[in-house]
This record gives C-alpha cells, sequence and structure tokens, in this order.
C-alpha cells in the first residue's frame, strides 16, 4: 500500500466518528414481525420481558409445558389408587337380551319338525371378595408406588426445567457482557487507529504499524459480530426455556443458598432428598408390589356371589316367565397350571432384584453429580480471584503501554498485544463467573434443593398431595374397604418402607475439598 494511499485512509479514518477505518458498523440483530405479518399471528399477547432470575424461575414454574404436563400426568396416576381399592367393594352387572332362535328337528327320514320364536331374558350377577390372600392389598399397594414415582419424576421434570432457565438466564448475561467488552475493544481499537493515523501523516510511525492496527480492527469487529450471533441464540433459548423474552438489560441474579457448608453435609442431604434417589426406591417399590401379587395368585381366594335371572321357560316364546335367585360363598384354589404361576413369580423376583440394583446406581450417579459439581464450583470459585487480579494487572500494563508508546518506549505491536490480553482477560473472567453460577445450579439439582418453592419463596407452589388428597377415597365403601383392606395386609408385607441401599463402593475416600464460607466475589455485571 502506498504511502498516499494510507495518508487518504488516515484523513478518512479521522473523519469517522467511531473510528473504525472501513466497512458498515456492525448490525445488531434482533427478531422482530415481518411487515405483511398475519394479523392474527401480530394479535397475540405476546409475554412482558423478564429482567431477573426471580421472575424467570416464577414464569417458567407457572407457565412450562412440559412441567405442567407431568403435573397433569401425575394427577391422572392419583386415580390409581382409589380404582385399586374400589377392587374391594362390590361389583354388581346386569345384562339383557331379546333372542331369537330356530330350530330343525329331523324326527323321520326327510321329515322334519321346527320350533322358533323370540324370548326376553335379565339377569343381574352380584360379588364381593372376602379375602383374596392379597391379591387387591399387592395392586394398592403397587398403585401407591406408582402415585409416589410419580411426585418424584415430577420434582426431576421441575429441577431439569429450573436448571434450563438458570443456565439460559446467566448464558444470556454472559453473552451480553461479551457484546459490551467486544464493542468497547473496537472503540479502543478505533481510537488507537484515528491516533495512529494521525501520527501516519506526521510520519512518526510506519505503514507497518497502521497495517498491524488495521488487522486488530477487522479481528475485533469479527469478534463482535460472533458475539452477537452467540448473543441472539442465547436469547432464543432464553425464550425457550422461560416462556417470555429476556429484557435488554437483565438484573444481577441472586446467589444461590447451597444449604450445605461442606461436601459431606451435601452428599448426606442429596442421599435423603434427591429426586433421582427417591425415583428409584419408588419404580423398586412397584416391583416389589409385584413380587406379593405373583405370589397372591398361587394362593386361594373367597368370595361372595349371587345371581338373578329373569327369563322364559322356553327360549321360543316368551308366553312362560321364570325367576331365579342364586347366592354362593365361593371358595377357589389354584392346584395346577404346569408351572405358570411359578414362572411368573421368578420373573417378578428378577425384576425386582434389577431395580434395586439401580437403587445403588442412583446413589452413585447422585455422588457423581454432587461431587463434580462442587469440584467445579471450588475451582471456578478460586478462579474468580485469580482473573480478577490477572485483569486489574492487564489494565493497568495497556494503560502504561499507551504512555510509554506515546514516549518511544513501546511498539505499536506491543500495545495491541497488551490490549488483546487485556480483552481475553475480561472475557474469561466473564466465562468463569458464570460457570460458578451454573456449578451452583447443578450443585442443587443433584441435591434435590433446586425447585421453585426454595428459590423463589412467594412463588405459589404446586402441592402434588392436593388433588391426591380429594380423590383418594372416591372408590373406597365405608367398612368394608378399609376392612378388608386391612384384614390382607396381614398376609403382604409392608411395601412403603426404603429397603436399604446396598452399593459396596459405600463413599468416596477421597472427598473434593471443602468449600469454606463465601468470600466476596465479583458480580457478573459488564465491563
Amino acid at each position: 500500500m502506498g504511502a498516499a494511499s494510507l495518508a487518504a485512509m488516515a484523513s478518512a479514518a479521522a473523519a469517522q466518528q467511531d473510528g473504525i477505518p472501513t466497512g458498515p458498523r456492525p448490525p445488531v440483530y434482533a427478531p422482530s414481525l415481518p411487515e405483511q405479518a398475519d394479523p392474527a399471528v401480530a394479535a397475540r399477547p405476546v409475554a412482558q420481558p423478564v429482567a431477573t432470575l426471580r421472575e424467570a424461575i416464577a414464569v417458567a414454574y407457572s407457565t412450562n409445558p412440559n412441567l405442567l404436563a407431568q403435573r397433569a400426568s401425575l394427577r391422572s396416576t392419583d386415580n390409581r389408587l382409589p380404582a385399586a381399592r374400589a377392587q374391594f367393594g362390590p361389583q354388581l352387572d346386569l345384562a339383557a337380551a331379546q333372542s331369537y332362535q330356530r330350530d330343525r328337528f329331523e324326527i323321520l327320514p326327510r321329515t322334519f319338525n321346527g320350533r322358533q320364536g323370540f324370548s326376553n331374558t335379565a339377569q343381574a350377577v352380584f360379588n364381593q371378595p372376602l379375602f383374596t390372600f392379597g391379591r387387591l392389598r399387592s395392586a394398592e399397594e403397587q398403585a401407591r408406588a406408582e402415585i409416589a414415582l410419580g411426585r418424584d419424576s415430577l420434582r426431576l421434570q421441575e429441577a431439569q426445567i429450573l436448571l434450563d432457565v438458570v443456565t439460559a438466564f446467566v448464558s444470556v448475561q454472559r453473552e451480553t457482557n461479551f457484546v459490551n467488552i467486544s464493542q468497547q475493544n473496537l472503540d479502543l481499537l478505533g481510537r488507537q487507529y484515528r491516533d495512529s493515523a494521525e501520527r501516519f501523516r506526521v510520519r512518526e510511525i510506519t505503514s507497518t504499524d497502521l497495517q498491524q492496527i488495521e488487522t486488530r480492527v477487522e479481528l475485533g469487529r469479527a469478534q463482535l459480530l460472533e458475539a452477537q450471533g452467540r448473543l441472539n441464540a442465547s436469547r432464543a433459548d432464553f425464550l425457550n426455556a422461560v416462556g417470555a423474552p429476556a429484557a435488554i438489560e437483565l438484573a444481577e441474579p441472586e446467589p444461590l443458598p447451597l444449604g450445605a457448608e461442606t461436601v459431606e453435609a451435601a452428599y448426606d442431604y442429596a442421599e435423603v432428598n434427591s429426586a433421582l434417589i427417591r425415583a428409584a426406591q419408588s419404580r423398586e417399590k412397584i416391583s416389589r408390589a409385584g413380587v406379593a401379587a405373583a405370589r397372591a395368585e398361587q394362593r386361594p381366594r373367597l368370595d361372595l356371589r349371587g345371581s338373578a335371572a329373569y327369563g322364559t321357560t322356553t327360549p321360543y316364546s316368551s308366553d312362560l316367565r321364570t325367576t331365579q335367585l342364586r347366592g354362593d360363598l365361593t371358595f377357589s384354589m389354584p392346584l395346577i397350571d404346569s408351572g405358570l404361576r411359578r414362572a411368573n413369580e421368578r420373573a417378578a423376583l428378577e425384576a425386582n432384584e434389577a431395580d434395586w440394583r439401580l437403587i445403588d446406581q442412583a446413589l452413585r450417579d447422585v455422588r457423581l453429580g454432587v461431587g463434580s459439581s462442587w469440584s467445579q464450583l471450588t475451582a471456578a470459585r478460586a478462579a474468580i480471584v485469580n482473573y480478577t487480579r490477572a485483569e486489574d494487572a492487564a489494565r493497568r500494563a495497556y494503560e502504561g503501554a499507551l504512555e510509554q508508546e506515546k514516549a518511544g518506549a513501546r511498539t505499536t505491536l506491543d500495545v495491541l498485544d497488551l490490549l488483546r490480553d487485556l480483552l481475553n482477560t475480561r472475557l474469561n473472567l466473564i466465562t468463569v463467573q458464570a460457570n460458578e453460577y451454573i456449578a451452583r445450579a447443578n450443585l442443587l439439582a443433584a441435591m434435590g434443593r433446586l425447585e421453585g418453592p426454595l428459590l423463589v419463596p412467594d412463588i405459589r407452589a404446586y402441592d402434588p398431595t392436593e388433588n391426591f388428597e380429594r380423590v383418594r377415597g372416591k372408590g373406597d365403601i365405608p367398612l368394608i374397604t378399609p376392612a378388608l383392606s386391612s384384614l390382607e395386609g396381614l398376609v403382604v408385607r409392608d411395601n412403603r418402607s426404603d429397603r436399604p441401599i446396598r452399593d459396596p463402593a459405600g463413599r468416596l475416600e477421597t472427598e473434593p475439598p471443602v468449600l469454606k464460607a463465601e468470600p466476596a466475589l465479583p458480580p457478573l455485571t459488564r465491563r
């Protein structure tokens, strides 16, 4: 590039307000409706932008479709208990028929005599189980375990959704900071380019120095465009996770309380409250009830049966009627089934063994999540302190290099390198701050504490027992159902207690470092 061209470029650069030598300003992308938008679409209500993490959690907790679907699924599961207890009560069936019958009888060779006609019949059948030796009680216990599994699955779904919300919120804030820092870096490069262009005009620096700055300007512009693209993608993730758009300015999220001062306390809390472990235990209770049901099928049962029939003496006419009343106390006992019931029992036992082993695996998964998140949190918090110091040192070094460059003690390349170090340090600090907050959320999720009411105390908490209490007794017959259920409880073991965890690995021999009292950390703000 010749001297005249460089001089002309320098003059054009000095005339620009932003100090960027060539090309248009990077566009800031923002979603908007097309000009010819469908009026029906444009008229749809738009959710208000969310500016705080508390608002984001409250909106997602109340409106997330997956969470609402899981709650509805749990309410559906609640009806399995009254359906199971309804089997203890009497059953009455009514059948009525109008029949036509035509018969031909050969009384002599090639001589037939036939009868035909219509008849009306009705029958009522009554059955009251008295003692099924555990069949009905095991079905009741299985329904209770399925409801417990539904509640645990709801907690898992809620934790995952809130984790997505926290991650989306922090990601938008992080990418916004990236855009601001990239813009600040581009402005610094622009000012430095203007100064260098003026110095080149008076022949204080060479064309190589000016070209080096121009290279960094173009790189800064590319970095800004990439940061804007990531920000728009993060805002799309935010809208998907929360159900409302993110505000232009997001407030600083409040610290997430861990509820545990040591990793040992976090392990202990998670083993009792983790939804993943509780779900595995509930699943084992379902298969345990299946074992009881398979064993009950090998036992006798006692039923009280009755029937009433109103029909005709002949199927060809309704002229002559007949009535029948019958009552039976029926004792039935399976004798030979060629090993079918034994095979079902063995299959149920092995299925329960598999679910019992999965409790151990759930415990390991929870320990892994707690330990990994705790280690990431500890490392991120320590790194924040170092990056903060590094940023302060990089800023002072850059400002000093600018003065030294004017005095001729530093080259342009030295100043650009220091500016690049300052940019990278700022970006790394913002990244580790975001990682620290996300690690907290992951730790709370692994412990079983990432729940809406715990994060936002004034939120209207969803009570999974409200619908259960409303429907639980709808299948009961007063006196009969409680009495028969308690009677069958004599032959069915308690299915509601948690079996002990048998994980032979036990606790980790080497625990992650203990998280001490939390020091004051720099907020996740724009710099």
